[in-house]
């Protein structure tokens, strides 16, 4: 059986698409969310529905009962220290059931990354090797989307915001991501391997400005601002302060070139090209 956590979720939804297109039989599958309402989403498939939460360790052994594999989706974005507790509770529920693999997904190049969401995935990767649990490790590169989502709303004003500079960064759309999950899932002898999974082209905001002004034909143009005057207008936009300290961080991570790299992994483990940056737009434009 293959369990997938954060199972109604954009990446985890889309791995258990991905696993029943590769042949997967839908009574080998079983989505675990504590989104309970959103459970009709995999009936008509036939794939199993279990509730669990993170913060409720009781409901992920009930979850994970007779689970070969586990795919544990890192948990929103949140305080370090509950994000950290949350993941414990997922790998000490996998020793209890006697899971055979655990795959993880963390974040690209998780033991220098610089960005401030790599400190909870160096912690929880490191938690995994100390338990001694067969694991894969899939090193996940930046959403695409994670920019893509606001060209929308760039477009309404003519710019597009950010504290990025001239920074490069080899996104990958969380399809080809949720789909490499699924592959990994169904392949033997995973377990000690990590995949640090990028896209094959790296790109900076400017450039995705053009490509957008290019599609949509109307004009558009990246405007670099010094972070706190980018804090500023994320938190007039309202988004959750939370949110707004994660985007900021990671800007000017990728304005120091964090995300300025380029591994084959993604594209071998799919076996064929990422989806590229202007593909990821146009999707966004359609959407």
């Amino acid at each position: 059986m293959i369990v997938v956590t954060g199972a109604t979720g954009q990446l985890g939804h889309q791995v258990v698409n991905h696993l029943l297109n590769r042949g997967v039989p839908a009574d080998r599958i079983i989505a675990v969310d504590r989104e309970s309402a959103k459970a009709a989403d995999f009936a008509a498939s036939g794939v199993e529905f279990r509730f669990a939460d993170y913060d409720l360790p009781e409901t992920l052994l009930t979850a994970f009962a007779g689970a070969d594999k586990v795919l544990l989706v890192s948990s929103p974005a949140g305080p370090d220290a509950t994000r950290i507790k949350q993941h414990q509770a997922v790998i000490d529920a996998a020793i209890n059931s006697g899971v055979g693999l655990l795959a993880y997904t963390s974040v690209t190049h998780a033991p220098t990354n610089t960005m401030g969401l790599a400190p909870v995935h160096r912690v929880t990767e490191q938690a995994i090797a100390a338990s001694g649990l067969p694991a894969v490790i899939l090193r996940n590169g930046w959403y695409a989307e994670n920019h893509t989502v606001s060209i929308r709303h760039a477009l309404t004003y003519g710019t597009l915001p950010g504290s990025a500079g001239n920074g490069r960064m080899a996104s990958a759309s969380r399809a080809d991501l949720a789909e490499a999950a699924a592959v990994i899932l169904t392949l033997e002898n995973q377990a000690g391997k990590i995949y640090d999974l990028t896209g094959d082209t790296a790109w900076t905001l400017s450039e995705l400005a053009a490509e957008v002004a290019a599609q949509s034909g109307t004009p558009l143009t990246y405007t670099d601002l010094p972070a706190e005057q980018y804090r500023q207008t994320l938190q007039q936009a309202g988004l959750p302060e939370h949110i707004v300290e994660l985007i900021v961080d990671a800007d000017v991570a990728i304005s120091r070139g964090a995300l300025d790299y380029v591994t084959s992994d993604l594209r071998t483990l799919l076996g064929r090209p990422t989806t590229t940056m202007s593909a990821s737009v146009t999707s966004a434009l359609q959407g």
